[in-house]
């Protein structure tokens, strides 16, 4: 049975602009990331640890940018620092930054010839490991000096803050400065184990499906399974692909799959 399909995304990024502060005091780039990891993190401590700095170097760093910006940007509490309306207003500009003096080392790193250096991809579980792994593997073999570091995620890796550099979805990307290609259409079946028996009536009755969990009921899959058989009964719920395939190889019941994922499976 042929069912629903949704493109899958790739992607990329990238520019810089120079700034100055309070009465033309100089800003650096590495307050703003720790104004930007102090906004994260909500404490001292748990930013330090973000940027492998020390806590009185991160309090030092902070009251220096507050100096050159003339205003506090931080009210400090028991909990931890919640920012003002100062620095509410300036988060989305130190963002902006963040985004431009990546790029820009970014734009650097591929001006050289020689390809070295981690390159960190993230992907959904089976799409990873099923459809990336053999090409990683050749393009490692042609790149020995490179290190690839495969994230294979419900989450949604930031490119943007670099926390990805490299990322393959099914969603569009909301992220700014986020360069997308659309890279493939996939195309999904219905499966039910070899020798299960089958509904007995169109409607679902008496079947059983395995499904996405709540947070990606927004997936074609979801509503496309549940138009068809809607008195069929969820019995398992996963954000894994790989999870939900082995359940169905396992006779748990009906699933929507991506048809690359179950051609590995020969019972289905």
């Amino acid at each position: 049975m042929n069912g629903p399909h949704a493109k899958l995304l790739g992607s990329d990024i990238f520019t810089l602009e120079s700034f100055q502060g309070h009465n033309g005091a100089h800003m650096e780039w590495s307050d703003i990331r720790v104004f930007l990891a102090i906004a994260r993190n909500g404490t001292l401590g748990a930013a330090a640890r973000s940027l492998g700095q020390s806590q009185p170097t991160m309090g030092r760093r902070l009251t220096s940018l507050e100096e050159a910006v003339g205003h506090k940007l931080f009210q400090r509490t028991s909990d931890g620092f919640v920012l003002t309306e100062e620095g509410r207003s300036v988060l989305v500009h130190a963002e902006r930054i963040e985004q431009d003096a990546l790029a820009f080392q970014r734009q650097l790193a591929g001006t050289g010839e020689r390809v070295e250096g981690p390159i960190r991809i993230t992907a959904s579980d089976w799409f990873g490991t099923y459809l990336l792994t053999p090409i990683i593997a050749d393009y490692g073999s042609a790149n020995p000096n490179v290190v690839v570091e495969l994230m294979t995620s419900s989450r949604f890796y930031c490119l943007a803050r670099r926390e990805a550099d490299l990322a393959f979805r099914i969603r569009p990307f909301e992220e700014a400065d986020v360069i997308a290609r659309p890279l493939l259409t996939m195309h999904y079946g219905a499966y039910i184990r070899r020798g299960s028996p089958h509904p007995t009536v169109g409607d679902g009755t008496d079947a059983t499906i395995i499904t996405m969990n709540t947070a990606f009921a927004s997936m074609p899959d979801v509503s496309w399974i549940q138009e068809r058989l809607p008195n069929a009964r969820v019995v398992y719920r996963s954000n894994s692909r790989d999870a939900q395939a082995r359940l169905c190889v396992n006779g748990a019941g009906i699933a929507v799959l991506p048809i690359p994922l179950a051609e590995h499976f020969s019972c289905l």
